[in-house]
């Protein structure tokens, strides 16, 4: 076995990379004079200890699977869309004009319709930077990353010019019609005879994000454009050699990706704050990074790593409430383990490979230098 399992690159590397996170965090923590096992407690307590707690952790999680599917799906193409928080304000734009302009008549339908807008509006302000990348060869991370702050600047704009209530000092739409709320996890569990939290914001978006992590697995690994997709990133000159078109490939790779960042809406614009607010998307879109590189670009990884994500999320917010830890400390932890989860993943990658070449090699000796049976103990007697 000359190169290393797939379970230690989906399962070791990511685990021990946490390892390291948690001790350097576990440092941090000691250095301020707080004691990290009691802030850990705190954290588990805080965001899984009670329905309260997992209301947040999930709602969080769901805006970290759509913005990890989405950069995952890029991956998979080797592009590197770092325009899903853009895509994501921009998706909140269709939900809110979806919203606010259609009458419905239940909230299933506006869900439909909102979805489709926000999916609509994020592929659209992805189009642009896919189509400078295959057409005019501007590098895809500069020209989303710019995109960010076009969409930043358009969003503001719309708040406070054209969908402001009038009379309203807050840029900001109005709060969305009744029709179309979403149901919150405790509307839909209390049917069953499960208790949820009221007052958590977790709602029907959970259940789109992981019928969207199927969608997407099926897409990458269960048809005919997802091969093609994962054939062009695995090798853009091998892709041309089978007749694929890097163009084609790009273009749509790509409004795939701005798509699922648009769907984000559905759970921080039309299921939580019922409006189109300013900075809706609090950095979920960079959080997909992280949790894309953690999960490997897999939709299982993309869901558990979420999941990690908005553990430290809502634990890092219980941590701020309740100690002296200060809030940007909070997110020097948080940064940590996007450190070690994607820009250090080489330092423990590289020498887990070598372990592994080790283990192979000694296994080839010993098979090489095993004696063999000796013939004459073998023949049979008459």
């Amino acid at each position: 076995m000359d190169k290393m399992p797939k379970w230690a690159d989906v399962v070791l590397i990511p685990l021990i990379s946490l390892i390291l996170a948690a001790f350097l965090s576990a440092l941090v923590i000691l250095a301020i004079g707080e004691d990290p096992i009691a802030a850990v407690k705190l954290m588990v307590s805080g965001a899984l200890g009670s329905t309260y707690g997992w209301g947040y952790t999930l709602y969080y999680a769901t805006n970290f699977i759509f913005t990890g599917l989405a950069v995952a799906v890029a991956f998979h193409a080797r592009l590197f869309n770092i325009g899903g928080e853009g895509q994501a304000m921009l998706g909140g734009l269709g939900v809110a004009m979806a919203c606010l302009y259609i009458p419905w008549p239940h909230w299933t339908i506006a869900l439909l319709a909102a979805a489709a807008a926000s999916m609509l509006f994020g592929a659209a302000w992805a189009a642009i930077p896919a189509y400078l990348q295959a057409k005019r060869g501007s590098h895809i991370v500069i020209t989303t990353i710019m995109f960010n702050f076009i969409a930043a600047a358009f969003l503001n704009y719309m708040l406070v010019n054209v969908m402001r209530p009038e009379g309203s000092m807050d840029p900001a739409t109005e709060r969305f019609p009744e029709a179309v709320h979403l149901p919150t996890l405790h509307d839909l569990l209390a049917p069953i005879g499960i208790s949820f939290s009221k007052a958590a914001p977790a709602n029907v978006s959970f259940v789109v994000a992981i019928l969207a992590c199927f969608v997407v697995w099926a897409l990458i690994w269960r048809t005919r454009l997802g091969y093609e997709i994962r054939a062009y990133g695995h090798s853009e000159t091998g892709a041309l050699y089978a007749g694929i078109s890097p163009v084609r490939i790009t273009i749509v790779a790509m409004l795939i990706s701005g798509a699922l960042a648009g769907l984000m809406a559905i759970n921080n614009v039309m299921g939580e704050a019922e409006r189109l607010v300013l900075n809706a998307t609090e950095g979920a879109g960079f959080i997909g990074i992280a949790v894309a590189l953690m999960g490997r670009s897999h939709p299982f990884g993309v869901f558990l790593a979420a999941i990690l994500f908005g553990f430290l999320y809502q634990g890092g917010a219980e941590l701020a409430l309740w100690t002296s830890i200060p809030r940007e400390l909070i997110v020097v932890i948080q940064a940590l383990v996007i450190l070690f989860t994607g820009a250090l993943d080489n330092m423990v990658r590289m020498p887990l490979e070598r372990i592994f070449l080790s283990l192979g090699r000694k296994r080839r000796n010993v098979g090489e230098t095993a004696p063999l049976p000796d013939a004459s103990h073998s023949t049979t007697q008459d």
